[in-house]
């Protein structure tokens, strides 16, 4: 059925710009998870976030319409907008905070009641204090406090000890000054990118579509563009190596770009397991292969096929290696790493009695 983006918010679908923000303030500062303790509300964090980021946007919100969530992601045809119909696919950036963020346009709301020279502890931006007190008094509910301050009064930086004034700074994050405020810098979005053996043998670039919001020459108003960035991945790199492309984010009135990074994640392989810059081919045989000899077929990454014989007794967990058939090494790509072959021997599941006495006059006792 694909994810409801109305029920998560909590209105209805006809709902209109004004009545899916206020939705969202109402049921992002309800489930942040550092003023929400509760084990899923980091997940529900996530989910409001994405849900506003569809539901506020037209163009995503027409696509989500008429063909619902999988439609937005695996890409839909929409009627509506100046140009027509389009094709369009979006995938949700993974930052909630950096949502929340922008929202707030990165001040703590909670400091406007508190003062923030109580707070302690940050996350992207907002200050929350741990104050046992404050946490009781504060109580966001369908009237929530935050509706008729600070944005409605056009405060750039936030609201901090209850006066108009800069947005705060987190410590080591890039600022910029824009009139009388600060700009901050979201933490980096990490996408998560699957690469087979094949493509780390070789070295690829990949080629990933990217939707993001960008500001308008009139420093307030913003579009949402389309981005392709090359990713190139050289030979050998191993799983977990990050690329990262700078302010490559959306952007707002309140923010620098946040960096977007694509950290490398083995796909499964259909002959081989890997382990660093070596493979591993785990071959299967006969107990009658492993008695009494066999050649049996290697493949490799480049597509071609070593025979082996093996004339000795194979026994379980027996292993072969051949040199430099592995993957390059990541600071020496014309070096390679070794294919390994692991054997596993299958047994029968049943012997007839005249093979079980033959077997049993002929095998050594121990």
């Amino acid at each position: 059925m694909g994810k409801d983006y109305y029920k998560t918010l909590g209105i209805p679908k006809g709902s209109n710009e004004e009545e899916i923000k206020k939705a969202y303030r109402r049921m992002a500062l309800r489930f942040h998870p550092d003023k929400n303790k509760e084990a899923n509300a980091e997940e529900k964090f996530k989910e409001i976030a994405e849900a506003y980021e569809v539901l506020s946007d037209p163009k995503k919100r027409v696509v989500y319409d008429q063909l619902g969530e999988e439609g937005l992601r695996t890409g839909g045809s929409s009627s509506s907008g100046a140009h027509g119909g389009s094709t369009y696919h979006y995938t949700f950036h993974g930052d909630p905070h950096a949502t929340f963020a922008s929202f707030f346009g990165g001040s703590n709301p909670f400091d406007m009641f508190f003062g923030s020279n109580r707070s302690h502890g940050r996350s992207n931006g907002f200050s929350f204090h741990n104050d046992h007190d404050a946490e009781q008094d504060m109580d966001v509910d369908e009237d929530d406090p935050f509706t008729h301050i600070g944005r409605q009064f056009g405060f750039p930086g936030g609201v901090t000890n209850g006066f108009p004034g800069e947005g705060r700074r987190r410590r080591g994050v890039p600022s910029e000054r824009l009139g009388t405020g600060r700009k901050h810098q979201d933490s980096p979005v990490v996408h998560e990118l699957k690469v087979s053996l094949e493509e780390i043998f070789h070295g690829c670039t990949k080629r990933m579509k990217i939707t993001r919001r960008r500001l308008n020459p009139d420093g307030r108003s913003m579009r949402t563009e389309d981005k392709i960035l090359n990713i190139i991945i050289k030979k050998g790199w191993k799983e977990g190596t990050k690329i990262t492309f700078p302010k490559e984010g959306d952007e707002t009135p309140e923010n620098i770009p946040a960096d977007i990074a694509f950290v490398l994640k083995d796909k499964g392989h259909v002959h081989f397991k890997r382990d660093g810059s070596n493979i591993i081919f785990n071959c299967k045989i006969s107990l009658k292969e492993a008695l009494c000899g066999c050649t049996v077929s290697i493949p490799t990454l480049e597509n071609r096929i070593i025979s082996l014989p093996c004339h000795d007794i194979i026994k379980p967990g027996t292993v072969k290696r051949f040199r430099g058939e592995g993957l390059p090494f990541p600071k020496n790509p014309s070096q390679r790493g070794d294919l390994i072959v692991e054997f596993s021997v299958r047994f029968p599941d049943r012997i007839p009695p005249q093979s079980r006495e033959i077997i049993r006059q002929h095998l050594p006792q121990s």
